[in-house]
């Protein structure tokens, strides 16, 4: 028997399949209806900071005493997570270094953990079955085959010991579900923590202008209005970044999701010049000149992740060998923003990618100058191109806020962290633990 949300229902949706929309008006940073997690697993990164069953971040968290790895704030949260970290902890410690399960992995596994336990409706199914999102098994292309057949192997490999495995077909099919309906979740600073499963929440469909925003507290999903609603309106969030223009959304979106983007700004494409500006001269580039760019740009942004994703590697070795790679890694933002600086303008958005690339590199480095170089450059262009309430552009504000915090320029500081907050208490409510962290922050 089905339950149901107050607020919200789900329907057919014209062109799109399942659908919610709200049954009454909502108003910005109204809680439309918030979800807990059918399944979650922490960050392996990220044990140590966050209680793993709670994600509630603290220092001083009390460590599992078999693993040393798994930790929790106390007592209670360690044995509420017990049906879930028994999956892990034996492993962990029979493989040692040599335990790698990926993170789709281990939330799978926790998924399938929670099927055998079960034996009424999930809190989080209330709208829909988890066994009913969405697989695109047949849509998926031989590259994702492989690395679902890798997770499978892994599974395999980490958790035979307390789980029975579906047949292969079946575990195929969960894999490809949790790639198009899995959350990532995140802190105030879009930092990732972990992975999670929200079934009603995946009833949610897409659009690059969104009614609605998920944001998390602890490992349950909140969804809010940032735009005002009717009754009737459907509930549409951005399953990608918006920032890039049109073509580049919707060629994420097949690779991703497997549909294209119908919705108004995919139509008009209104924000695409904006968004692939170039410099001003009094001879203006030819259109040759700026698409060989955007050329450039795409292929530099893909090299570009597949060489972080080989440098984060080198955060197992020793500290040395890790400041080199990430010297590389800046070597490289800063090569390619020279290149593409002599056609496009600095609020160009592959411009405002890999300076938020160097950013990040400048962070771990700890170069603060240079993150605030890079930061300061990148915020009043996300300003304008990213939607009033957006996460991107409150989170640009924290880290700016707190770096010149930390640098003694209080007034800068405050100035940044308190238009984070105007965002953030519309995004994650005024009740959230982030605004109290902030306040605290800005006294």
């Amino acid at each position: 028997m089905k339950c149901t949300i107050q607020g919200v229902e789900r329907f057919d949706s014209p062109g799109k399949g399942r659908g919610l929309r709200v049954t009454k008006p909502f108003k910005v940073g109204d809680l439309i209806f918030s979800c807990p997690a059918y399944s979650f697993v922490l960050s392996v990164k990220e044990r140590g900071s966050y209680c793993e069953y709670c994600f509630n971040r603290k220092e001083g968290l009390a460590r599992c005493g078999k693993c040393k790895k798994a930790c929790y704030c106390n007592a209670t949260c360690q044995k509420a997570d017990w049906s879930m970290h028994k999956l892990e902890c034996s492993s962990m410690v029979a493989y040692g270094p040599n335990w790698c399960p990926s993170e789709t992995v281990r939330l799978v596994a926790r998924i399938l953990a929670t099927m055998k336990t079960q034996k009424e409706r999930n809190a989080s199914e209330k709208l829909m079955l988890i066994g009913e999102m969405q697989t695109h098994v047949e849509d998926v292309d031989n590259a994702r085959r492989e690395m679902n057949e890798a997770d499978i192997a892994g599974l395999h490999r980490f958790f035979s010991k307390h789980l029975d495995f579906p047949d292969h077909s079946a575990l195929l099919a969960l894999f490809s579900q949790v790639a198009c309906n899995g959350f990532t979740v995140e802190d105030e600073e879009l930092s990732h923590m972990g992975t999670a499963v929200y079934p009603d929440v995946a009833l949610i469909n897409h659009s690059c202008q969104p009614s609605v925003i998920v944001t998390f507290k602890g490992t349950t999903a909140e969804v809010r209005a940032v735009t005002p609603m009717k009754r009737m309106d459907e509930v549409l969030i951005s399953y990608i970044d918006i920032l890039y223009p049109t073509d580049d959304r919707n060629s994420r979106l097949r690779d991703s999701y497997y549909f294209t983007c119908d919705c108004q700004e995919c139509r008009t494409q209104s924000k695409d010049k904006a968004k692939l500006k170039v410099r001003k001269r009094s001879d203006p580039y030819e259109p040759e000149v700026v698409s060989s760019m955007v050329r450039y740009a795409r292929k530099t942004m893909a090299e570009f992740r597949a060489v972080k994703s080989e440098k984060n590697i080198l955060l197992k070795k020793p500290v040395a060998t890790q400041q080199h790679g990430f010297v590389e890694l800046l070597e490289m933002c800063v090569q390619s923003l020279d290149e593409m600086g002599t056609v496009f303008d600095d609020a160009n958005v592959y411009m405002l990618h890999m300076m938020y690339q160097a950013m990040g590199v400048c962070l771990y480095l700890g170069d603060w100058d240079g993150a605030i170089h890079y930061g300061e450059k990148i915020l009043k262009p996300y300003s304008v191109l990213y939607p009033a309430y957006s996460l991107n552009v409150s989170s640009m504000y924290l880290k700016l806020g707190r770096l010149y915090m930390g640098l003694e320029k209080r007034s800068k500081g405050l100035s940044a962290l308190k238009k984070a907050m105007v965002i953030m208490e519309v995004a994650h409510g005024k009740d959230h633990h982030y605004i109290a962290e902030l306040r605290k922050e800005i006294k």
